[in-house]
């Protein structure tokens, strides 16, 4: 697998609202926010359901990394998708960085995809809770 995920009720933008500050107290902040429905809906005219993607950024482990794969930004930021599902619940998900940064192959980076992860892991636990 290459993500993780947490299924909440509640208000979509106060479900974002929530994961943007449950991400902060693990260090992370939200570098980038795609509203994936509304560009949609300006560029093609098509209606989606709330689908935001979060570009979420750790800068001092993002540092880590680039001091160990100068490419690495090609992997950057940690992904958290936050969306509506069919049932109108709201579902957030978290791109696995161990899985990522495996993908390099390098011993460090892989410790570090670790460490990533289980701060990622906190924050969902945090939002069920």
């Amino acid at each position: 697998m290459y993500g993780f995920s947490v299924t909440l009720n509640g208000d979509f933008d106060a479900v974002v609202g929530q994961v943007i500050e449950a991400l902060k107290v693990e260090g992370f902040g939200v570098l980038t926010e795609i509203d994936v429905k509304a560009t949609l809906k300006a560029k093609l005219d098509i209606d989606k359901r709330p689908y935001k993607i979060l570009g979420a950024c750790n800068p001092k482990l993002a540092n880590q990394a680039i001091d160990a794969e100068a490419d690495i930004g090609l992997l950057l930021p940690c992904n958290v998708l936050v969306r509506e599902d069919e049932q109108g619940q709201i579902v957030v998900g978290f791109m696995d960085p161990l899985t990522v940064l495996g993908l390099v192959g390098r011993p460090e980076l892989a410790s570090l995809g670790a460490e990533v992860k289980a701060k990622l892991e906190r924050v969902r636990d945090a939002l069920k809770a």
